[in-house]
Parts: C-alpha cells; structure tokens; sequence
C-alpha cells in the first residue's frame, strides 16, 4: 500500500507519517480497511468488491457524496474526508472517512456489553430509536437530491425484479410470486423521509449498549418511503425462537432477552408516529429485496467471480427467503 500512502500525503492528516493498513473482513460486499497512520491518526478506507459487480452497484462515489451530506445534518453519519476516482492508485474508486470507536454486534455481545441482564432490551431499543431519528431528519434542504419520492415504490418493485432477472441462477416461483404480488398491492406511501436502505445490527457502531456512536454503510441511501427502510429492518430481525427464518438470515435477536418483532414495530410507531397497519407489504419487500441482495452475490460466486466460501450457501438463503415472504404474501392477499 505504499502507492497509497503516497497518494494520500497532503490529503489527510498524518499519512505523511506512513499508513498501515488492515481490512475488516466481516463484510460481504464493499471492502473496509483501518488506516492507521504513524502519528496515531486513524481512518477508514472503503471501495468496492473485487471483480465484476451489478450495474449501478457499489457506488463508492455516491456513498460520498451522500455521506457529505447527511453528515450536515445527522451527527450518527460518519464525517467523509476524501473521495478518489483514479483507478491507479489501489485499481478502484475508494473513499477514506474518519474512524469511530465503538462495538459492532455480529455473532455475540462482548461482556463488556453484558453487565446488566437488560443489556439486550437497552440495545434493542437504541437501535430502533437510532432509525426512527434516521427517519426524523430534515430532507427539504439538502438532501432533497438525494432521491425521487414520488414514484418510489413503484420504482422499488421494478428494479428489484430487474436486479433479479439479471442475477438469478436457477428458477424460483416464489420469487416470481412475490414479485407479481408486491406489484398489484402496492401501499400509498407516507411523507418522504431519509431512507438508509440497509439498516442492521453490524451496520452501527455501538458506544455502549444504550448508545449509538455511528451508523455506517450509506451506499444505497436515499429519499423515500421509510417504510420499506423499516421492512428491510425487520427482515434481519428474529421472528421467533423457533422460526426458520434464524436458519435462512442468523440473528442476535432470536436470544432471550431481545424485543420481539411486535415490540419492536410497537416502539418504532410511538416514537415515531407512523401508522404501521400496512407493515406486512414492507415486510414482504424487505425479504423481496434481501434475497435478490444474496442472489446477486451467489451470482458473482457461481461464476468465479468471488472466492469467498461464505458465499456458497447463499443460493439455498434466498430460497428459504423466496418461501416466506411467498408464505407472508398469500396469508394477507
């Protein structure tokens, strides 16, 4: 990386000093690294997976822009320092962004978060409250750019289906169904809030377990419905102990002491004044686009085009996606 230590000299503080770097390797898709400069100035590097990736997928340049600014006017967003478009320097667009210390929840709790036996009940309910302060911000000003609320839905639906027509390997009715079904029952959305389009445990950085200190990954962030923000939430979000949905997306949430789906939807509507009858159209969009999301990177992996042997399940993932939101969709036809 010493091209790029040399790149960054005089575009961020302390690279003059020499960068290390050192990936994060949870991640399935973009590419994260810790960039500690010799000065003890840290900093994230971030820029899309290696290979041929979907149309419009990946965006390095838009997460910045989009970063710059939300940052303005939402403190949980990182602040971007830097944003390059030569594809000389590491053979990628990438971006650097400041560092946040914290505690991302994947597979466990660390103990430091376990003191208190209510330490999932304070988490849960910060992290739904982190969302419906996402929800809150203002975007008639700047953000207003960020996306098109009208339409949105519509548009949703039919790019997903085209996302799944391009990537899928295999035919899959349900997803078929689904996707017929969420085109003849689409909802009226309600006013046009911030949408973070992936918001998830591993997604924030935790200062303690009542508290956010960052929400990250804002690739696909934009201006629309919060609502199917909110579906998508859910879908990572247990069903019941005893559900098969913990076998097709694992979840923290499915251990004691976590809310429930519905306390979940229950608190996420007092706090934000949102009616959520219709919440189960969302739901289905949410699995919808989930599971096109793990279909095109099988997709890349079936190929050859990632390596990675996390991936070689995932075709299996989105069919045990495609079966429920199936199953959800014709109970409420």
């Amino acid at each position: 990386m010493e091209s790029l230590a040399d790149y960054l000299g005089g575009k961020l503080e302390g690279a003059e000093s020499g960068i290390t770097v050192e990936q994060f390797l949870e991640g399935h898709s973009n590419l994260t690294y810790l960039l500690s400069c010799g000065n003890g100035q840290k900093y994230v590097l971030r820029r899309g997976p290696l290979g041929p990736v979907a149309p419009k997928a990946h965006d390095m340049a838009r997460e910045y822009h989009v970063l710059k600014a939300v940052n303005r006017c939402f403190s949980d967003a990182p602040q971007p320092y830097h944003l390059c478009e030569d594809l000389e320097v590491i053979g990628g667009v990438f971006f650097v962004m400041e560092h946040r210390d914290g505690v991302i929840l994947r597979n466990e709790v660390p103990e430091p978060f376990r003191t208190s036996t209510e330490y999932a009940q304070r988490i849960s309910q910060a992290f739904i409250d982190g969302q419906v302060r996402l929800h809150a911000v203002d975007v008639t000003n700047d953000l207003r750019e960020l996306g098109k609320p009208e339409g949105f839905l519509e548009r949703q639906v039919q790019g997903w289906q085209e996302r799944w027509n391009r990537a899928r390997t295999q035919d899959l009715p349900d997803m078929d169904a689904v996707g017929t079904w969420l085109s003849h029952h689409l909802p009226l959305s309600p006013p046009a809030t911030l949408v973070h389009n992936d918001y998830r445990l591993d997604n924030v950085i935790f200062r303690s377990p009542g508290e956010i200190e960052a929400i990250l990954d804002w690739e696909m962030a934009t201006v629309g419905d919060p609502l199917a923000d909110l579906g998508l939430t859910l879908c990572y979000w247990a069903w019941t102990p005893s559900s098969a949905s913990k076998d097709v997306i694992p979840s923290l949430t499915s251990q004691p002491g976590w809310y429930s789906r519905d306390q979940f939807v229950e608190r996420y509507a007092k706090r934000s004044g949102r009616d959520l009858s219709g919440i189960v159209y969302y739901e289905v969009l949410g699995m919808y686009k989930l599971a096109v999301i793990l279909q095109q990177i099988y997709y890349r992996f079936s190929r050859g085009q990632t390596k990675d042997e996390r991936f070689r399940d995932f075709d299996q993932r989105v069919s045990g996606l495609a079966r429920q939101a199936a199953a959800l969709a014709e109970r409420h036809a």
